[in-house]
């Protein structure tokens, strides 16, 4: 499994390590303040061996490139803030149907909607549900019967003799 950062970061870990090695700390202690295996460091001395330091550089992301660039992205993130209403829909309610729309209408992209889920998950967007409460709600009138009737009428711990 791939450890979390960017490419270059990694490869500045990996150089980080090597310079370690060739200052006299041994490969545990590396590994401990690296914070990997011994096998991963002895893997990459044995490669800059090799190889050099060529052989320790950053290794392009696998995988397929995304359809949407990053800038495009942050582009859709900022159409998304200003509501369905603004992009044409009866409610304010954000589905990953209509997401798709918004990207395809806006970047010629076609996504199908558990996609959007996956692009949305990147930009750190999550599922949220909206609060139900009824229009005639009366906030102010809530908080006073809290504050004045609930303690009357909430249960209490019978003392203790």
């Amino acid at each position: 499994m791939r450890p979390k950062g960017s490419a270059g970061e990694l490869e500045r870990r990996r150089l980080r390590a090597l310079a370690w090695l060739k200052e006299g700390k041994s490969q545990a202690e590396v590994a401990r303040i690296v914070g990997t295996s011994t096998a991963s460091v002895c893997r990459w001395q044995q490669a800059y061996d090799e190889n050099g330091q060529a052989a320790l550089a950053a290794k392009p992301h696998p995988g397929r490139r995304p359809k949407l660039t990053a800038p495009q992205r942050e582009r859709l993130g900022k159409l998304l803030l200003r509501g369905p209403r603004q992009h044409g829909y009866s409610t304010d309610l954000w589905t990953l149907a209509r997401v798709a729309d918004v990207i395809l209408v806006n970047f010629g992209v076609s996504y199908d909607p558990s996609g959007v889920w996956h692009v949305l998950r990147g930009m750190g967007w999550s599922c949220q549900k909206p609060e139900r409460r009824a229009r005639e709600r009366d906030e102010e009138a809530i908080a006073t019967w809290r504050r004045d009737h609930w303690p009357r009428i909430k249960k209490r711990p019978k003392k203790r003799p």
